[in-house]
């Protein structure tokens, strides 16, 4: 704010050539910032237009609020130069007679206006802007310092009487932000920073202010806080999903993560290994699962599955359809009847959804395997160094139809055979691909043919398939026969 009170106030005016230079850098800021702006608008029917997006194009628009305000500025201080170049030459006042810039002499570009209250001959003087500001013309006439509090909320007005009786009185510096209500019925808030002048005899002659509106530089900061505050919430949300579909998945899934035994009695039995490999580029847990359990019957089910979705809906779905697994798995039923059934659970249920389901039933007596799969990769079969991937029976995604119909098909295994199930999103698809996507796990079937023991295998897959840029959560059950 340029001052006016005595000559030892004022500051060496910059060059203009320096205030071009800013102009044209304030620009140039300005038009990046555009092309930022429409990166960060929301695409097509609404794409992206979530809270961080949301808060990205309010940060923008704050930004290009306090661009545009200083461009006003620097034009304002250029036209102030011209002006001071337009005068040199004439001859140069003597103190006495040397003029005070009057308040309107100062040009209020953009939302920014000056203003001046004479104490002595209570005249008052308003800038063009001023008026526009409060929604006056001149034949209305500028408002004296009794009248402005009426323009106010009821709740600044208090805070605005203060602050200029601490400059009349005190001689303090006006700082402060109030909200006017124009003719109209517009709501503006005004920022207001001014100081009191002095007469000859020490005594506040006058006060001078400039005022600028400053509402859209605060609805912008508003949106801000709001966008952010709601990035805030919902990141939190997340965070509050994201633990208890960790907890409940823990809660379902079997609680071994080594290599594990199932005995048979005097039959052989299964060398159990699984894992559970998460997406890469989500926080959220999906709804894959495996599991095995020894029956009372003496087999040993064996099943991996998938439900679409993540978060905690898709856990809880796996969770409910785990459980169905084992209640029918238990009762007697035979892979492809369990799985016509785990279909009709899942259309009856009320969030209906898709999934796809592997289950086998294996007889350590005879080492036979029976299976039914549901929209599901057929399990892998390595033996003497070599792999390859079951004939799969027929089934189609749990869920797509009512009345599916699921086949079975039975493989005899031999000792030293080694299984291996997994869900879809293990091994990404390419283009060139089998249906299932197995090429690099059959790949591996020479480490498979080395390894110890089940955990080796799981070891094994991990340090191949486990990059921590996978695009989707997938589950591996390793059984070989012992």
């Amino acid at each position: 704010m340029p001052s006016h009170l005595h000559e030892d106030h004022a500051a060496p005016a910059p060059r203009p050539g320096g205030v071009d230079s800013l102009i044209s850098q304030a620009r140039r800021l300005r038009g990046q910032l555009d092309a930022v702006r429409r990166d960060a608008r929301p695409g097509p029917a609404g794409e992206g237009d979530d809270a961080l997006g949301r808060w990205q194009r309010a940060l923008c628009d704050l930004a290009a609020h306090h661009l545009d305000d200083l461009g006003d500025h620097l034009g304002q201080l250029k036209e102030g130069l011209r002006d001071d170049e337009a005068a040199e030459g004439a001859a140069y006042p003597a103190p006495e007679e040397q003029p005070r810039p009057a308040p309107s002499g100062v040009r209020a570009l953009g939302r920014a206006g000056s203003a001046e209250w004479n104490l002595l001959t209570d005249e008052v003087e308003w800038s063009d802007e001023l008026f526009r500001i409060f929604g006056r013309t001149r034949q209305d006439g500028p408002l004296t310092l009794d009248e402005l509090p009426s323009w106010l909320f009821t709740e600044d007005q208090e805070a605005m009487t203060a602050m200029v009786t601490a400059c009349l009185v005190d001689g303090r510096p006006l700082d402060g932000e109030f909200r006017i209500v124009r003719p109209d019925g517009s709501v503006r808030t005004v920022h207001m920073v001014g100081e009191p002048v002095l007469g000859a005899d020490g005594a506040t002659a006058s006060m001078w202010a400039v005022l600028r509106d400053v509402s859209e530089l605060r609805r912008s900061q508003r949106t801000v806080r709001e966008t952010r505050d709601s990035l805030r919430r919902e990141r939190q949300v997340a965070r509050t999903e994201h633990r208890l579909a960790v907890e409940l998945q823990e809660a379902v899934l079997p609680p071994w993560r080594g290599s594990a035994l199932l005995p048979s009695g005097a039959t052989p039995a299964l060398d159990l290994a699984a894992h559970y490999l998460p997406c890469g580029t989500s926080a959220l847990i999906g709804g894959d699962w495996y599991d095995a359990m020894q029956l009372p019957d003496g087999t040993t089910l064996l099943t991996v599955g998938d439900l679409t979705g993540h978060g905690v809906a898709a856990t809880s779905g796996m969770a409910m359809m785990l459980g169905a697994v084992r209640g029918m798995a238990l009762a007697g039923l035979e892979p492809g009847p369990l799985l016509a059934r785990l279909n009709q659970l899942i259309d009856r249920s009320a969030q209906p959804a898709l999934g796809s389901a592997l289950c086998c039933r294996y007889e350590s007596g005879e080492r036979l395997l029976t299976w039914a799969q549901a929209g599901h990769p057929a399990p892998l079969l390595f033996r003497d160094g070599a792999g390859r991937a079951l004939e799969p029976p027929e089934g189609v995604l749990l869920g797509a139809t009512q009345r599916a119909a699921y086949g079975q098909r039975v493989e005899r295994l031999r000792a030293g055979d080694l299984l291996v199930l997994h869900t879809d999103g293990l091994v990404p698809r390419r283009a060139g691909d089998d249906v299932c996507g197995a090429d690099r796990l059959l790949a591996l079937a020479p480490r498979f043919a080395e390894a110890r023991s089940a955990q080796d295998c799981v070891r094994a897959i991990v340090e191949e398939l486990g990059s921590p840029e996978r695009d989707d959560d997938a589950c591996v059950l390793v059984a070989r026969v012992s």
